[in-house]
C-alpha cells in the first residue's frame, strides 16, 4: 500500500486556528491577501489570481502562512462587473490554472472554491428557511430564525483501480457524456449506512456487474469541486464478466498496461492519474 502519499490540492499548511479571533481578523485583512472569486471561478491577471486586499466584502479566512489569507466572492455581479471590480482581465477554471501553480498555491484556491461554493449555497436554513449569517470567519453559518449552526459539508466519493483475476488488465469504462475512446476508473458517491469498502463493492457491481474482492485502501485526495473528498481503493475482480448499467456507463472493458499507456495521460491533478500510474509502474 503507498504511503506518504501528497496529491494535488492535499497537504494545506494554512494555520486556521484563528478564525475565531475577531480583533486579529480585522487586522489581518487589511494587511493580508484576499483571492477573488466568481461563480467558483478564480478571478485573474495576467495569468495570476488578483489579491483584492482592503476589500469591504464578506470574506472567508481561510489561513495564515506569514500573512493571513482569505477569499471573497462577487458572485452576485455579471462577469463584466466582477472583472472591473478586481481589475482582472479573466475568470478561469482552478483546474486550467492547475499546470502553473506551486502544490500551496493550489491547494489554497481549491480551498477557497470550496468554502465559497458552500458559503454562497448555504445562505438559507434548511430547517426553517431563516437567513443564515456567517459566523467564525465564514466557517460557520447561524440561522437567524431556529439559531442552527450550519457547518461545511463534505462528500466523499470512492474511487476504484480494479484489476482482472490474472492482475494483468485493469478495468476501465467510458462514462456517458464522455468523448469517443475517452475511458476512465469507476467512481460512486458514499451513501448513507455503507462504509468505504461497501461502496468500492456496491458501485461496481451496480454500474458494470463486477464482483471484486481484496478491497484495499490507497490514498485519499481533496477534491473541493464543490465539496469532495475522494477515496482511492484497488481491488481484485472476481471474474472477468462486465455487464454495464447504460446509465452511467457507456461501455466498460479490460485493459491491458500497454494499452492503458496507449490511450495517454488523462488531467494530472486527480487521484485517478495516481492510481492508474502506480499500478503501470508494476510489473504485470
Amino acid at each position: 500500500m503507498p504511503t506518504n502519499v501528497t496529491l494535488p490540492y492535499n497537504g494545506l499548511t494554512l494555520d486556521r486556528a484563528r478564525r475565531t479571533d475577531e480583533s486579529w481578523l480585522a487586522g489581518a485583512q487589511s494587511e493580508g491577501r484576499v483571492l477573488a472569486f466568481w461563480r467558483d471561478r478564480c478571478l485573474v491577471a495576467g495569468g495570476h489570481p488578483v489579491d483584492l486586499a482592503g476589500t469591504e466584502r464578506e470574506t472567508v479566512f481561510l489561513g495564515a502562512d506569514g500573512i493571513a489569507v482569505f477569499a471573497a466572492d462577487l458572485s452576485e455581479l455579471d462577469e463584466t462587473a466582477a472583472l472591473r471590480e478586481a481589475h482582472a482581465d479573466a475568470v478561469v477554471d482552478i483546474r486550467a490554472l492547475f499546470p502553473g501553480l506551486d502544490p500551496q498555491e493550489a491547494a489554497t484556491l481549491a480551498y477557497a472554491r470550496g468554502m465559497l461554493h458552500w458559503s454562497r449555497n448555504q445562505r438559507f436554513c434548511g430547517a426553517c428557511g431563516g437567513r443564515a449569517d456567517a459566523e467564525q470567519a465564514g466557517h460557520v453559518r447561524r440561522c437567524r430564525g431556529c439559531d442552527k449552526l450550519h457547518f461545511p459539508r463534505i462528500e466523499p466519493a470512492v474511487i476504484m483501480l480494479v484489476e482482472a483475476p490474472d492482475r494483468q488488465r485493469c478495468l476501465l469504462a467510458r462514462h456517458r457524456g464522455a468523448a469517443e475512446g475517452a475511458y476512465a476508473t469507476l467512481a460512486g458517491f458514499l451513501e448513507i449506512g455503507e462504509s468505504l469498502e461497501d461502496a468500492v463493492h456496491r458501485e461496481l457491481y451496480e454500474e458494470a456487474g463486477v464482483r471484486v474482492r481484496e478491497v484495499s485502501y490507497q490514498a485519499s485526495q481533496a477534491w473541493p469541486f464543490p465539496s469532495g473528498l475522494m477515496v482511492g481503493f484497488r481491488a481484485v475482480a472476481e471474474t472477468v464478466d462486465v455487464t454495464v448499467d447504460r446509465d452511467e456507463l457507456i461501455e466498460a472493458r479490460w485493459f491491458t498496461r500497454d494499452e492503458v499507456r496507449a490511450l495517454g495521460g488523462g488531467r494530472r491533478d486527480s487521484i485517478e492519474s495516481f492510481l492508474v500510474d502506480t499500478w503501470l509502474r508494476e510489473i504485470g
